[in-house]
C-alpha cells in the first residue's frame, strides 16, 4: 500500500540516454512508484540552460517519456508530465528567486564546473538561476522526498533552505523535502575514465553504454573498458577503481552481490569477465529496447499520456502556488 507521502524527480531531455541514467534513477524510480505518491518530469526548461537545438530536444523530450514508460513507469500509478506544459514551474521560480541570495547560488557545484567553461560574458543567467527552477519543481508538489543521486543533493539542500526561509517569513507554504539518496548504483562511472561519473555529453561515445546501444557496441565497449593493474577481479574503488565500477555495473545488471562475482571469477582474466558482462548487459537492455521501439510506434499514444498527466500535476502545484501567491501579496 502506499503512503500519502510524494516524491518527486526528473531527467533532462539534453541528451541521449544511457545505462547511468537507467540504474541510477528509472529502475529505482519504477520500485519507488509501489511506496509513493509518485511524480515524474521530463525537465526541458532545465535542459535550455545550455543551447539546444530545437528539434532535437522536442524528439528527446518525447524519447524520455518513452524510456520512463519502457523501464516501468506506470502512469496509472506515477503522474508523467513535461516541465514546460505546466507554467506553475517558473511563476513559482520567479517567487523563490527574489527570495534566493546570490552567493547561494554561485556557490553551487554545478554552476562552478560549468561556467569555468565559458566566458564570463557567456554565462547565461539561467545558468546561475536554474537551482531555484529545481526548488520550485520539488516545492510545487509538497514533496516529502526527491530520489537524486549524490551530486544533486545540494540542489535539493537548498529546496530545504528556501522552503524553511519562505514558511518563516511568510507562513508555512511549503514541506521542507528531504534528498532519498539510492545506497547502490546510482553512480555509474565512466568507462573510459572511472574518476569521472558517466555522462550524455562525453564527446568519448566509448565511455558510456547508451540505451539504445546495439548488442555488438555494447559488447565492444565494455570489451575496451579501461581496467587497474594487476588481475585481481575485485572491487576496491581506491585501488581498482575501473574494476569496481565494472563490478557495480555487472551487480546492476545480473542481479548478483558483488563478493559473488569476486567468487565466480576468482583466478580468472579481465578477457572472461568482459564478456560475461557484455553477454548480461545485451541481454538486459534487449527487452527494454523493444518496449521503447514499440512505444516509438505510437507516439501519439505516449503524448496522450503526457496531456493527463499534467492535468493531475497541475490539480496539486495549482493549489501551492496560489497560496504562496496569496502569502506574498499578490492581489
Amino acid at each position: 500500500m502506499k503512503s500519502q507521502q510524494t516524491i518527486f524527480s526528473g531527467i533532462q531531455p539534453s541528451g541521449d540516454l544511457h545505462i547511468g541514467h537507467y540504474f541510477g534513477a528509472m529502475k529505482n524510480w519504477v520500485a519507488l512508484q509501489n511506496q509513493y505518491r509518485s511524480i515524474f518530469c521530463i525537465v526541458d526548461e532545465h535542459a535550455i540552460t545550455v543551447p539546444q537545438d530545437p528539434e532535437k530536444l522536442r524528439e528527446r523530450t518525447l524519447d524520455i517519456a518513452m524510456w520512463y514508460l519502457a523501464a516501468g513507469i506506470d502512469p496509472k500509478r506515477s503522474i508523467i508530465f513535461v516541465q514546460s506544459h505546466n507554467s506553475d514551474h517558473t511563476e513559482l521560480s520567479w517567487i523563490l528567486n527574489t527570495i534566493t541570495p546570490f552567493g547561494e547560488l554561485e556557490r553551487m557545484t554545478q554552476f562552478k564546473d560549468k561556467s569555468s567553461k565559458m566566458k564570463k560574458a557567456g554565462i547565461p543567467a539561467g545558468l546561475l538561476n536554474y537551482p531555484t527552477l529545481m526548488a520550485a519543481d520539488i516545492l510545487l508538489y509538497q514533496t516529502d522526498a526527491v530520489p537524486v543521486g549524490e551530486d544533486q543533493k545540494q540542489h535539493v539542500e537548498l529546496a530545504r533552505t528556501l522552503a524553511r526561509k519562505f514558511n518563516s517569513r511568510f507562513g508555512v507554504t511549503f514541506k521542507e523535502p528531504k534528498e532519498l539518496i539510492q545506497k547502490f548504483g546510482s553512480r555509474i562511472m565512466s568507462l573510459q575514465d572511472p574518476t569521472k561519473k558517466m555522462s550524455k555529453s562525453d564527446e568519448n561515445k566509448n565511455s558510456y553504454i547508451g540505451l539504445l546501444d546495439a548488442p555488438d557496441d555494447i559488447r565492444g565497449k565494455i570489451k575496451i573498458a579501461v581496467t587497474d593493474s594487476g588481475k585481481e577481479i575485485i572491487f576496491n574503488q581506491e585501488k581498482k577503481p575501473a574494476i569496481a565500477n565494472l563490478l557495480t555495473i555487472f551487480s546492476l545488471f545480473s542481479g548478483l552481490q558483488i563478493k559473488d562475482i569476486e567468487k565466480k571469477y576468482k583466478r580468472k582474466g579481465y578477457g572472461e569477465f568482459k564478456k560475461d558482462l557484455g553477454n548480461i548487459a545485451v541481454a538486459h537492455l534487449e527487452p527494454l529496447q523493444q518496449k521503447y521501439r514499440a512505444l516509438k510506434k505510437n507516439p501519439e499514444q505516449v503524448k496522450e499520456i503526457l496531456r493527463e498527466g499534467v492535468k493531475s500535476a497541475k490539480q496539486i502545484s495549482s493549489k501551492t502556488l496560489a497560496d504562496a501567491k496569496q502569502k506574498i501579496g499578490f492581489l
